[in-house]
């Protein structure tokens, strides 16, 4: 992923106003973040905890999501597997995230959603860049490659049911 300015980020949104987006809480270290390991950036809003944002190319644009946490009780015993990276996680490491839909879709509250790493750092994780304290990758006759081109789908599948039916102009990547 290349990487990108508050500008880029901002204007990025689909599925919230222009508002909600300046006021979105930005994670401060965008210069000393991986970007070449990255397949999308994701964060937590560290002043509301039921809220998280998705930044990734899609196609020939950036695309942001404005995300919401499930609030969850889980016993550290229980595991869950992260849809995007088949992760797993003990107790909350993983959540369910919703996005409303982009456009006309969104305002008539229709949204979508996944089980994903409660901190956002799948890419990491299928890259071995990072891992879990407790839980893991399970063995694949998968390359690195093809892990992270199957991460890659199935993002790129959420952010296309989200997109679905809209009109939203995210930024534009030509010209960069």
């Amino acid at each position: 992923m290349k990487a990108l300015t508050e500008h880029d980020i901002r204007t990025s949104f689909v599925n919230c106003s222009k508002g909600e987006a300046q006021r979105a809480a930005l994670p401060r270290d965008l210069a000393d973040r991986p970007w070449a390991d990255l397949d999308f950036l994701g964060w937590r809003d560290p002043g509301a905890l039921d809220r998280a944002y998705l930044v990734a190319e899609h196609g020939d644009r950036i695309v942001g999501v404005a995300l919401r946490i499930a609030v969850q009780r889980r016993g550290f015993l229980h595991r869950n597997m992260c849809s995007l990276c088949l992760t797993t996680h003990p107790g909350a490491g993983v959540s369910m995230m919703t996005a409303r839909k982009a456009g006309r879709a969104g305002r008539d509250g229709n949204s979508a959603g996944l089980y994903v790493c409660t901190d956002l750092a799948c890419s990491l994780y299928v890259r071995g860049r990072k891992r879990p304290e407790i839980g893991g990758r399970f063995d694949e006759t998968l390359t690195v490659g093809q892990q992270i081109e199957r991460t890659q789908a199935k993002l790129a599948a959420f952010l296309d049911q989200l997109l679905v039916g809209s009109t939203s102009q995210p930024m534009s990547m030509k010209g960069d």
